[in-house]
This record gives structure tokens, sequence and C-alpha cells, in this order.
């Protein structure tokens, strides 16, 4: 099944063709990384999927309808979340009270309930806060749940990043970048947490720039290249492709990067 459309797509900014005739399909419950160099046009295309940006030509389909276009806060009510390369937390609100912010889709609100406090809403953000303690754990935060989010380490930061959208219940989740800046270990533990997100029944679109990484999660790669598709295929494909070791990965970096089979 087909979860995420894209045909045809263009974008243009004055005289800068950022994404060119871009058409590519993400099968639902699969790991789908877009891959190139810097100035591909990758952020861009997560701007124009999540409604950040409305697209010169072309069409965007989200589980068979078209989204070209619609604004950021239908979307992610449709399930279609993502994170951004940027850290976008709180500091001054905890851990638990950053990822309660992801669900504001799904609190009961109002301002006369709230002000007078009824028990729907008393309900309704104690159910918040119970789900944002469990998203907390899952990504593997649960010691951080009272600390302020400027206090806590920036692996981890990234880590709550991705719990606050998943706090948004997606189908789709778009992962911009989620280990630039990590160390190692801090990679790992993102390369980990993104094949829990997977089997946990959520779609994954991933840009980012560690190849070993990508190499070792991905069921498919988009490569891109100056807003155009340069290749895709499965990461063995990917790393064989002379026009992707070419403009890309290069001799040496095709040779260092481990596929799939070989990552542990």
């Amino acid at each position: 099944m087909t979860i995420l459309a894209v045909e045809d797509l263009c974008k243009d900014f004055g005289g800068v063709h950022a994404i060119q005739g871009l058409s590519f399909q993400v099968r639902a419950g699969s790991i789908h990384s877009i891959i190139g160099p810097n100035g591909a046009g990758k952020t861009t295309l997560f701007n124009l999927i999540t409604g950040l940006y409305a697209p010169s030509r072309g069409r965007i389909a989200f589980l068979d309808e078209p989204i070209a276009g619609q604004p950021p806060h239908r979307l992610a009510g449709m399930g279609l979340l993502r994170t951004f390369q940027n850290l976008q937390v709180f500091d001054t609100m905890t851990a638990t009270e950053n990822v309660m912010v992801g669900r504001h889709l799904h609190i009961l609100r109002g301002l006369v309930p709230s002000l007078l406090r009824l028990p729907g809403i008393v309900r309704s953000d104690r159910d918040a806060r119970e789900r944002s303690l469990q998203l907390l754990d899952f990504v593997g935060l649960s010691a951080y749940a009272d600390m302020p989010a400027g206090a806590m380490p920036y692996g981890a930061l990234k880590r709550l990043e991705i719990a606050r959208a998943l706090a948004g219940e997606p189908k789709l989740l778009l992962l911009d970048e989620p280990a630039a800046g990590c160390n190692a270990t801090e990679t790992k533990e993102i390369d980990t947490l993104i094949q829990r997100v997977a089997a946990a029944g959520i779609t994954v679109v991933l840009v980012e720039h560690d190849m070993s990484l990508v190499m070792g999660i991905s069921d498919h790669i988009l490569v891109l290249d100056y807003g155009r598709k340069l290749a895709e295929g499965t990461a063995a494909q990917i790393r064989a492709n002379p026009a992707v070791i070419e403009a890309y990965l290069g001799t040496e970096g095709a040779d260092a990067v481990p596929l799939a089979a070989d990552a542990g």
C-alpha cells in the first residue's frame, strides 16, 4: 500500500528551481530515506509535503487524498507529522510538558470548560500526561520526565522531539536530520529508535547525512541532486549506482558505508 505519492512536483523560488519534476512513492510501514548533497532540495521537499510551501506544480497525495497546499495543522490532524533540522524544544518546560504540546490535537479544549476545570478537561489533561510519560519511556527518556528541556543533553533532546511528534499520533512521520550533531552513541540511539517507530506501524520518511545510519535501516532510498531524482532503490542498489557514487558518495565513501545486511 502506498501511503505517500508525489507526482511531477516542482517548486520555484524566482529563477531557482529547487524541486524539478520529482515523482516517487512511499510504501506504508517502510523506512524511506531521502539523501543528497547540501542544496539538493531535501528540506524543501519536506516543506512541500507538510504544507509549509505550496508547490509551483505537481501533486502530493497522502492516503490517496490530494494534500498539496493544505495547511500544516490540517495535515497533522490527518496523521502527517514531522521534526525539524534545528531543535524546536521549549527550554523552560519539562520533558513531559514538551511532549504534551504534541498532544494538542487530541486534548479537549474550550474557554469556559477550561476556566471551570470541568471533569472532561481534567480527564483529558490527565490522559495527555499519561500518554506523554508512555512516549518518554518509548524513546528512552523516562529519567528526564520532570527535568527542564534546557538541562537535558543534546542527544536526549533529539529523541524528545521525536517523542513530541509521536504524541500527535502520526501515520507518516518525517524526520529531518534526526542524528545531526549527535555523537556515535547518540546516533546509535536514534538508529534504534527509528526502527522501533517503524516496528510500531508508523511509516518513516528520513532525511539524514549519516550514511551508515541510512544504509543500515532503510527499506528504500531516494537520491536527490539539484532538485531532481538521481536514483532510487535499496541500500545495495544505491551504494552500487555509478551516478550516486560520482555525485554524492564518492568511491571511497561507497566502499566505507555498510549495507543494511552488514550493519550491526
